[in-house]
């Protein structure tokens, strides 16, 4: 996975694009500066959201230090089947048919439905529907 990621600026960080904290992907959701001490530079506290998982996690670093960020990639998807919160897709450029747990935000996806997926190393997440039937 080291080739799926690129590193930025911490004073580029803005809210709304994805970091890596601990090696997973998150969104960040808010970002807090204080001011540089007597002894010390200026300290950025950013948390971030799992895209994968949800969990809420903070990085603190000092505000010329450098973070990764990963290199999210989109895919499209076709819903095959759906039973229950699981759904059984199928990639639109391979036509390789996978399961995938549904979020309670798309539980009103039904078979037919074009969605949009991102996809970082293994981990795959609905971020939208593109259309239905």
């Amino acid at each position: 996975m080291a080739d799926d990621i690129t590193y930025a600026s911490m004073k580029d960080v803005k809210s709304g694009r994805f970091i890596l904290i601990d090696g997973i992907p998150c969104r960040v959701v808010e970002i807090e500066t204080s001011a540089p001490g007597k002894h010390g530079s200026a300290k950025m506290r950013v948390t971030a959201v799992g895209i994968f998982d949800g969990q809420k996690r903070t990085l603190l670093k000092p505000s010329s230090g450098d973070v990764e960020v990963p290199i999210i990639g989109k895919k499209r998807a076709q819903i095959v089947s759906v039973s229950g919160n699981s759904a059984q897709l199928m990639d639109l450029e391979t036509y390789e048919t996978f399961d995938m747990k549904i979020d309670d935000e798309f539980k009103d996806i039904k078979p037919g439905y074009e969605v949009e997926l991102i996809v970082y190393g293994e981990s795959k997440a609905i971020s939208r529907v593109i259309g239905g039937q």
